[in-house]
């Protein structure tokens, strides 16, 4: 079971004590899917407080997976993207590509999504929207493929003929 920590990036979240659905949904999902949400935070839209709340977490070994949510328009305070990729070593654009393509069949406007996914230190990071029902169908769209991805990312050396495609397909 992998360690996962959810983030909420918004002003109006971190500045308000309303509940809002974006937080819960995510943990449904992952903890149903068999990932152990070890916490969840909140940080307003500056760029800076993004970055260092990731390369907090990702430092911490028991999270391998940072989930964030919010931040990814193109507003101008919307920073999640470039504050990931400013603490990200490698990026794994597949995901937020699909993510992307998956959702602009539902919802045209979809397209304009920014969020990206990477890696630091060995934690995969990946942007939601902000939007609960947004957030809930993006993460359905990925979350068969981020077990084998957490699993080939803690391995040294991997060998090919035993890549688990076969159990990772839908």
């Amino acid at each position: 079971m992998f360690g996962a920590h959810v983030v909420l990036v918004n002003d109006s979240s971190f500045n308000s004590d309303e509940k809002g659905m974006t937080g819960p949904k995510v943990i449904e999902i992952l903890e149903k899917n068999g990932f152990n949400v070890i916490g969840k935070s909140k940080v307003s839209d500056e760029r800076y407080k993004i970055e260092d709340e990731l390369i907090r977490l990702a430092a911490e070994k028991e999270i391998k997976l940072i989930v964030t949510a919010g931040g990814t328009g193109c507003a101008i305070r919307d920073n999640t993207p470039e504050a990931t990729l400013n603490v990200c070593e490698r990026i794994v654009p597949g995901l937020s590509e699909e993510m992307r393509r998956c959702s602009a069949l539902k919802v045209r406007n979809a397209i304009l999504s920014r969020g990206v996914c990477g890696i630091r230190h060995g934690t995969l990071i990946i942007n939601l929207p902000g939007n609960p029902d947004a957030a809930e169908e993006n993460l359905e769209f990925i979350i068969d493929l981020l077990p084998y991805a957490l699993e080939i990312m803690s391995e040294e050396k991997i060998d090919c003929s035993k890549t688990g495609t076969q159990r990772h397909r839908r």
